[in-house]
C-alpha cells in the first residue's frame, strides 16, 4: 500500500507533462495535502476541484499583499495615481520590519518600482509606502482593502495592515484568496505579468522571487508566498496549461519547500484529471428566435458572460446542452433582457446553467406588422 502511495505521489510531482497522458478511466480523490487549509479552483468556471478547511479564517502573512496590489491597481485604473508618480518614503515605511526592498527614508520612489518591490521582493516597506501614498495612512488603506474584499464576496476576510504582519484581527481564508486571485487576474491582466518575474533589483540589491514554482514548473506564472510564525508557510499560485488555468491556495505548511511541493501536488492533480471549457462565449449568438410585432422578426440570443465548465477528462463528448426560450416573444425587447435559460448536463445532472439574453434591441414594428403577427399568434 505504501509503495502504491509513493508511486501516485511521484506521478503527481512530475509536472504538467501529465496533462498529455491518456484519458483517466477513474477520477481519484485529491491527494493528501499537508497544510492547515487549501483549495484548488478552475479560473474559467470558478469550480472548486479540491478543498479542505477552505472557509476557516487564518493569518495570511505576505499573501496579504495580493489584496494590497488589487487596491493599488484599482487606484491606477480609476486615475487616482500613476505608475510614474514619485512616492516619498516615510520613516514608518522605512522602519517596517520583515522582508523589504530596501528603500531609504525621505527618498522618492516610483509607484511602479514600489509595486515590483512589493510583488517580487515581498517588500513590507514598499507595501506601507504605497498604502500611505494612496490613503494617507496604512490604517486607512487597510480599511480600503477590506471594502474591496467585501465587494468581491470575500466574506471571511478582514485586513488590518498592508503587509500581513501578525495581528489577531488580520484574517482571511483559502477560499477568499482564490476569489481575490481570480478577480485580480481577470481585471488587471496588464499588471498580473509582474507575478511571474523571477527577480528584481532596486538600490543595487537583487532579490529573487520566493515562489519556487516559477523555476520548477513553466506553466506557473504567479502569484505570492507568505510566512510568519503564526501563519506558517503559505503559497497562492496560478498556472495555465493549454486553455486551462488553475488557482491553488495552500496555507500553513511547515517549510518553504513544503508549500511549493503541496501546491504542485494540487496543480498536477487538477490538470491531470480535469478539463476546462468555455462552452458558450459571452455575447455570441447561441440561437436565433422569432420575435412578434417587432421591427425585426429575428433576434439572436446568448449569454452575458462566458459559460464555462470543469469536467472530468474525456467527458466533453457526453455533455448535453438544453436551451429553453420563453414562448411567443413580443416586441419591444431590450438588449440584455432575460428570455430563457441554457443548461449543460453530464450524466443526467445539471452541471451549469445560465440566463439567455437578447443580444440586440427589437423595437415595436409598424401597425401592419403588429396586426399580422397578432393573427399569427392566435393561430399557433
Amino acid at each position: 500500500m505504501k509503495l502504491f502511495t509513493y508511486v501516485i505521489t511521484a506521478l503527481l510531482l512530475i509536472g504538467y507533462t501529465l496533462n498529455s497522458y491518456a484519458v483517466p478511466k477513474v477520477i481519484p480523490k485529491a491527494p493528501a495535502i499537508a497544510a492547515k487549509s487549501y483549495i484548488l479552483v478552475d479560473y474559467n468556471s470558478n469550480k472548486i476541484i479540491a478543498q479542505n478547511n477552505a472557509d476557516i479564517p487564518v493569518a495570511p502573512a505576505s499573501i496579504t499583499k495580493v489584496m494590497t496590489a488589487y487596491a493599488v491597481f484599482s487606484e491606477i485604473e480609476e486615475g487616482n495615481i500613476k505608475l510614474d508618480d514619485r512616492v516619498t518614503v516615510s520613516k514608518k515605511a522605512w522602519k517596517t520590519p520583515g522582508s523589504r526592498m530596501f528603500i531609504k527614508v525621505n527618498s522618492k520612489v516610483s509607484v511602479e518600482d514600489l509595486i515590483q518591490g512589493m510583488i517580487i521582493q515581498s517588500g513590507n516597506d514598499a507595501s506601507v509606502a504605497l498604502a500611505e501614498h494612496i490613503a494617507g495612512s496604512e490604517e486607512a488603506f487597510a480599511s480600503l482593502m477590506t471594502q474591496h474584499a467585501q465587494e468581491l464576496g470575500m466574506n471571511n476576510s478582514n485586513f488590518i495592515n498592508s503587509t500581513g504582519l501578525p495581528d489577531p484581527k488580520h484574517k482571511t481564508t483559502a477560499k477568499d484568496l482564490a476569489i481575490l486571485a481570480r478577480a485580480l487576474i481577470k481585471r488587471f491582466p496588464q499588471y498580473y505579468k509582474w507575478y511571474s518575474t523571477k527577480e528584481f533589483t532596486y538600490n543595487n540589491i537583487k532579490q529573487a522571487n520566493r515562489n519556487k514554482l516559477l523555476w520548477r514548473d513553466k506553466s506557473v506564472d504567479g502569484m505570492k508566498t507568505g510566512h510568519t510564525k503564526d501563519a506558517g508557510y503559505c503559497l497562492l499560485s496560478s498556472a495555465k496549461r493549454n486553455d486551462m488555468r488553475l488557482i491553488s491556495v495552500v496555507l500553513g505548511t511547515n517549510s518553504a519547500d513544503a508549500r511549493a511541493q503541496e501546491s504542485q501536488k494540487l496543480l498536477n492533480f487538477g490538470f491531470r484529471f480535469y478539463e476546462s471549457h468555455i462552452v458558450y462565449p459571452a455575447t455570441k449568438a447561441l440561437k436565433t428566435v422569432r420575435i412578434y410585432k417587432g421591427d425585426s422578426e429575428l433576434l439572436p440570443v446568448g449569454v452575458a458572460v462566458d459559460m464555462a465548465i470543469t469536467i472530468p477528462k474525456g467527458q466533453y463528448k457526453n455533455l448535453k446542452p438544453a436551451i429553453k426560450i420563453n414562448p411567443q416573444l413580443v416586441a419591444p425587447i431590450q438588449k440584455g433582457q432575460h428570455l430563457g435559460n441554457v443548461e449543460i448536463r453530464l450524466n443526467n445532472k445539471v452541471i451549469s446553467s445560465s440566463a439567455l439574453i437578447a443580444l440586440k434591441t427589437v423595437n415595436e414594428g409598424s401597425l401592419w406588422q403588429q396586426a399580422k403577427d397578432s393573427a399569427l399568434m392566435m393561430m399557433e
